[in-house]
């Protein structure tokens, strides 16, 4: 009897899973931890619609590699059952080496590593599990298969994860400058030489998708209030090491003992709830700053935030520091916890990653920058970067 499953998924329709490896995956533990993980860390403080998680990012992410590779095969392209298997398994894992709150915690919780390399770990684990069925998705995650397309699929600039997050992140904030035609550009994907790359027709399209990307950075993932807010809770965790404050969650052997001594799976035991329920446990902490920041959180009594231009005037650093030291009642140093300068950056496209090549209809292969009337080209290449502080409001 064949396996089929059917997800509802509010973003792309119906989802099929007709693969019993995938499923069994799919029914993991480690897998299921992602429906505990926000896809969008703090931004459900500024655009309350978006709670969804990571799972519903990597499903969606599995679905448009189906259709990718289903769109692929009907063009000639040479896809063996078992590199279509294991290219859907790679996406469908791609994050799942992802710790609570994504990107906001990342290098904070488990510092110097990348959730890659988290999830590179984690897909071994499972190869050992499963018998060795995951090594040709590890080779295709890792860039190590002959088949270069099949990883471009998964990571670069055009792959179905950046596809899926666009789309599902401006649905679920409500922020219509994410929508992109993702479906127009799988039907034009192609590959020429061994790598992918976009028939002439979906060059529009492309454009749209990159300039989308700009325009949700800037207003929803860059949004000055997420920014903060995700800034605070680096600093509580940050905090609650240096004064090794005790919680009853599983994150408290991430705050009070060697990183080294964490096991993997302890790793996947610690979720968005952990975090959370030591930030309502600390809360009420003795230690001032502590406190005032996981207050700040669970009240969304956020820091004051400004952007600008050129990095901040040391003078006004200087008098915020004063006002929150006054105002907390803070010792001589612990101001800067409180108050703090960094800076925001992206790129509209990123001219020295892997490139967006077009593929016109007389054979030749150009740059999405290099083709008539371009509207991405050089003058885009570099970082459009800009400087913040966070204060105590007065």
């Amino acid at each position: 009897m064949a396996i089929r499953k059917i997800i509802n998924d509010p973003v792309h329709g119906f989802i099929t899973v007709d693969d019993e490896l995938i499923l069994q995956l799919i029914a993991h533990p480690y897998y299921q931890r992602l429906r505990r993980i926000h896809q969008m860390a703090m931004a459900h403080l500024v655009y309350p619609g978006a709670v969804h998680t990571r799972l519903h990012h990597s499903l969606g992410a599995y679905h448009l590699m189906c259709n990718a590779l289903s769109e692929l095969k009907s063009k000639g392209i040479d896809i063996t059952k078992e590199e279509e298997q294991a290219a859907k398994i790679a996406i469908l894992l791609h994050d799942i080496g992802h710790g609570p709150f994504s990107h906001a915690l990342e290098n904070v919780l488990i510092e110097g590593m990348q959730h890659e390399e988290i999830s590179l770990l984690l897909m071994k684990e499972l190869n050992n599990q499963f018998g060795g069925k995951l090594q040709l998705t590890i080779d295709i995650f890792t860039n190590n298969y002959h088949k270069k397309f099949l990883h471009q699929l998964i990571s670069g600039q055009l792959d179905v994860d950046r596809m899926d997050y666009l789309s599902r992140d401006s649905f679920f904030s409500g922020v219509s400058e994410g929508v992109i035609g993702y479906d127009r550009i799988i039907k034009m994907l192609t590959v020429y030489n061994g790598e992918l790359m976009v028939e002439e027709k979906a060059i529009y399209s492309i454009e749209k998708f990159i300039v989308a990307r700009r325009l949700m950075y800037w207003q929803v993932y860059l949004h000055k209030t997420v920014l903060c807010a995700e800034q605070m809770l680096k600093q509580i965790i940050r905090r609650a090491k240096k004064i090794k404050a005790f919680t009853n969650s599983p994150l408290n052997k991430f705050i009070n003992e060697p990183i080294e001594t964490v096991s993997l799976e302890e790793f996947c035991s610690l979720d968005d709830y952990d975090v959370l329920g030591a930030i309502k446990e600390w809360s009420s902490h003795p230690d001032t700053v502590l406190s005032f920041l996981c207050k700040g959180i669970i009240n969304r009594d956020i820091l004051k935030v400004k952007y600008f231009p050129a990095p901040v005037d040391e003078t006004l650093m200087n008098e915020k520091k004063a006002a929150a030291q006054k105002k907390l009642n803070l010792c001589n140093g612990e101001e800067e916890w409180v108050v703090f300068t960094g800076e925001a950056s992206s790129r509209t496209y990123d001219f020295e990653e892997e490139k967006i090549h077009i593929l016109f209809k007389d054979g030749s292969v150009k740059d999405i920058s290099e083709v008539d009337d371009a509207l991405i080209n050089a003058n885009l290449s570099g970082k459009i970067k800009k400087y913040y502080i966070c204060y105590v409001r007065e």
